[in-house]
């Protein structure tokens, strides 16, 4: 009887061992809101602004860590405002959309579904469009030559609630985004976001 109880509780502890070297792997949706902000120098001041993101995430996993690449379509808007008394008051709202892919690497603390996750990583930004509106007397101050494509660096946090995620994360910008009238620009972002395990 002894030896069958030693023998039950090695299969037990044998396949948490095994289960938690072989990888998992998780697909779903997510979608949520950012606060974006230019970042800036002298002339240009920037204030946060709303957009949007969705699209999908992977997970795969071993031994406690996992890699999460993600892709999704983002609505980033900002708005400059002159520093330059010449041209108080005066403002170019910018309006990025582009498509990100984070590739992020992260940790899990928790069991049975709920858990804490810890992730970072960098995000690779194509830009699809961007639109500007300014008035006709700054038009040739503020009109933006842009790059279409930005680096950035996602440090964030989540909580999982069975197939349900919250994820609220910061990205700072790497790389400048302006080629002309825009030099020094970067563009920061916090996000908060809902994402869904499908499997």
């Amino acid at each position: 009887m002894k030896k069958i109880v030693l023998f039950s509780l090695f299969i037990c502890f044998s396949a948490v061992a095994f289960g938690q070297i072989l990888p998992s792997f998780q697909f779903g949706v997510k979608g949520g809101a950012n606060l974006s902000k230019l970042s800036t120098h002298n002339t240009f001041s920037s204030d946060n602004s709303a957009g949007y993101y969705a699209g999908v995430w992977a997970r795969i996993g071993a031994a406690g860590i996992h890699f999460q690449p993600e892709l999704y379509l983002s609505g980033k808007n900002t708005t400059m405002v002159s520093n330059d008394p010449a041209f108080a008051g005066q403002e170019n709202k910018v309006k990025f959309t582009s498509l990100d892919v984070p590739l992020l690497i992260g940790t899990k603390i928790g069991a049975a579904g709920i858990g804490v996750r810890l992730n970072t990583g960098p995000v690779v930004s194509f830009i699809l469009d961007d639109k500007q509106s300014f008035g006709a007397a700054t038009s040739n101050i503020f009109s933006g030559d842009f790059k279409k494509q930005a680096v950035a660096w996602q440090f964030g946090a989540g909580l999982d609630l069975g197939k349900l995620g919250v994820d609220l994360r910061y990205e700072p910008g790497i790389t400048k985004l302006g080629k002309q009238n825009y030099d020094g620009q970067r563009l920061n972002l916090f996000t908060l976001g809902l994402a869904l395990k499908l499997f």
